[in-house]
C-alpha cells in the first residue's frame, strides 16, 4: 500500500494543470509568436495552440517549466487556480476538529509549504537557460528567402552591451536585417552585430536566402554565439533555439512540411512578416496558400496555390 501511494505522489508531482487562456493572454500581450515559443519549449505549433485551448488538462511539469521561461514568467503565473471553496464548506470548518483531524490538518500544512517551496525554486530560470534563442523555420525550399529572429534575454543587470555572431551554412546568404549587421564576410555567411548597452529583451531579425541549386531533403545549420561584455571580462555562450532547416519542396511557413499552411500556421506567420517588413518575405504568397488547399513547389515554378 505505502508503495502505491508513492507512485501516485510521484505521478501528480511530474504533471501540473496549466490555464491555457492565460497562456494565450501572457503571449500576445508579450507579442511572441506560438512559433516563437514551440521553438523554445521543444513541442510544434500545434502543441502550443492545445495548450492554450484547454486540450489538455495537464502536461508535464518540465514542459510546464520551459513554456513559463519563453513567455518570461513564473510557473505559477500559467497554472490553473482551484476555486474556492463552496460556503457551506466553509461554515462546516466552524466545528472543532477532531485528533485526527488536526492531525491530517498538520500533515496536508506541511505538505503545502513543501509544495509551494518547490514551485517557487522551479519557477526560477535556471542557469542553463540560454541568454540568447534563434528562431528559424524549420522546413524551406531551395533559394528561397526565409526570415531569422534572435531574442536576446537576462542580460547582466548592469547595462552592458554585447557581440552577436552567426555563421551561416555554405550557400546560405544574407539578404538584409534589423538593426544591420555590423560586419559581414565578402561572402555575406559570417554575420557580426555590435549592440550597446539597453534594455531587457533586444531582438535581431535577419532573412538570409537558402541555398540553391541544392540536394533536398538535406539538413543544413546555422550557428551562432553570444559574448557578453562585463567589468573584469568576457563571456561568450552558444546561441540557443533552433539551428537546423530542412532543405526541400517547402514553404518555410509551413511549420510542420505537410504542403499546406493552417490556421495554427498563418498567424505565427503574420507576425513573423509584419515585424520584418521591409526585409524580403512574401506575405501574399503565404496569404494565398492559406486560402487555398496548398500548394507544390518545383525548380522551375516555385509554389503553385492548390485550389
Amino acid at each position: 500500500m505505502m508503495e502505491a501511494n508513492d507512485r501516485s505522489d510521484k505521478l501528480s508531482a511530474a504533471s501540473v494543470a496549466i490555464d491555457g487562456t492565460r497562456i494565450r493572454t501572457v503571449r500576445e500581450a508579450k507579442r511572441l509568436t506560438q512559433l516563437y515559443v514551440a521553438s523554445v519549449v521543444g513541442v510544434t505549433t500545434d502543441t502550443i495552440s492545445r495548450w492554450e485551448n484547454n486540450r489538455y488538462p495537464s502536461i508535464k511539469r518540465e514542459n510546464a517549466q520551459k513554456l513559463a521561461d519563453a513567455l518570461e514568467v513564473p510557473l505559477d503565473d500559467i497554472l490553473r487556480q482551484e476555486p474556492p471553496a463552496p460556503e457551506g464548506e466553509a461554515d462546516a470548518e466552524l466545528t472543532p476538529p477532531s485528533p485526527r483531524r488536526k492531525k491530517l490538518l498538520v500533515l496536508f500544512g506541511l505538505f503545502t509549504l513543501l509544495l509551494l517551496l518547490a514551485v517557487v525554486i522551479l519557477s526560477r530560470p535556471p542557469s542553463s537557460a540560454p541568454i540568447a534563442v534563434r528562431w528559424l523555420p524549420r522546413y524551406a525550399a531551395p533559394g528561397e528567402i526565409i526570415p531569422v529572429q534572435i531574442k536576446v534575454t537576462r542580460l547582466p543587470s548592469k547595462p552592458f552591451g554585447f557581440i552577436l555572431k552567426e555563421k551561416l551554412p555554405d550557400g546560405m546568404r544574407l539578404v538584409s536585417s534589423v538593426p544591420p549587421s555590423s560586419a559581414a564576410e565578402p561572402a555575406r555567411s559570417s554575420l557580426k552585430w555590435l549592440v550597446p548597452s539597453g534594455g531587457n529583451p533586444v531582438v535581431i531579425s535577419y532573412s538570409v536566402r537558402t541555398p540553391a541549386p541544392f540536394a533536398q531533403g538535406t539538413e543544413v545549420k546555422v550557428k551562432g554565439e553570444i559574448v557578453l561584455h562585463g567589468e573584469d571580462a568576457n563571456r561568450t555562450e552558444e546561441v540557443g533555439g533552433g539551428s537546423e532547416v530542412r532543405i526541400g519542396p517547402y514553404h518555410w511557413a509551413d511549420a510542420n512540411g505537410d504542403g499546406r499552411i493552417d490556421d495554427d500556421e498563418i498567424m505565427p506567420a503574420y507576425y513573423i512578416c509584419d515585424e520584418m517588413k521591409g526585409l524580403g518575405l512574401d506575405w501574399k504568397t503565404i496569404e494565398a496558400i492559406w486560402s487555398g488547399k496548398g500548394y507544390r513547389w518545383d525548380p522551375k515554378n516555385g509554389y503553385t496555390v492548390l485550389k
